[in-house]
């Protein structure tokens, strides 16, 4: 007897790239985006085992696509530093974020404060930041939590004697800074703030506009300003 047997395809389980809504709800929260994610890819440029994202889905349950949250800025260290569509921790040898920042509003608060920090907190995320560009809600703008034990606790805030705000971030062994409302991330081991590549430009400009000017007011006052 011939036993037929019925072949029923098996339909694979989707991860789309994107969910169709804008990318930031501003021109403060887009630009701020922008700023963390290129400086810190800058920063960690010649790591190739750090891996720096920002508004791209993680999915961290195979099989489940609805197990994914989208942080606005990520940093995953032991992962090789290359482009992707989304990120799915069974592919990257269940390696989570270990930074997370979040660039918060009223509009989004529940979220950033409920579902979404206790998905971080079940994934093991190091460091939990949120900043808050408008300033509706949180005071004061930039807050830190760091995970022990899997619960969060405070990071500690310092305020410098210029009034900036400066949260230490062990993770990416930087700081965070609030200055006059605005986020800015800094390098104690430089001591230097973390610029883009258009900002380096702009400033390099500026230095080199101000030596032009300087050289010539010497002239003017008949000094020679490369004999100095």
């Amino acid at each position: 007897m011939t036993v037929s047997i019925e072949y029923i395809p098996v339909t694979p389980i989707e991860y789309p790239d994107e969910d169709g809504k804008p990318m930031a709800e501003g021109d403060l929260q887009r630009k701020c985006l922008v700023y963390a994610t290129t400086v810190l890819e800058i920063y960690f440029q010649n790591h190739p085992d750090v891996y720096v994202a920002g508004n791209l889905f993680i999915y961290y349950e195979k099989g489940y696509p609805e197990s994914v949250v989208a942080p606005d800025v990520f940093v995953v260290f032991g992962v090789e530093n290359r482009d992707r569509r989304s990120y799915k921790t069974w592919e990257e040898n269940n390696q989570t974020p270990d930074f997370v920042l979040e660039i918060t509003s009223k509009a989004t608060r529940s979220k950033d404060q409920g579902a979404k920090k206790g998905i971080y907190a079940f994934l093991g995320v190091c460091e939990y930041f949120q900043y808050d560009p408008t300033g509706d809600y949180l005071n004061p703008q930039l807050q830190g939590l760091h995970l022990v034990d899997g619960n969060y606790f405070p990071v500690a805030t310092n305020t410098l004697s210029d009034g900036t705000v400066s949260l230490p971030s062990e993770v990416l062994g930087l700081e965070l800074r609030l200055e006059a409302g605005k986020l800015r991330f800094y390098n104690p081991a430089t001591s230097q703030i973390l610029l883009t590549h258009e900002e380096e430009a702009t400033a390099r400009q500026a230095v080199e506009e101000k030596a032009q000017r300087l050289a010539a007011k010497l002239r003017e006052l008949n000094i020679d300003p490369d004999s100095l």
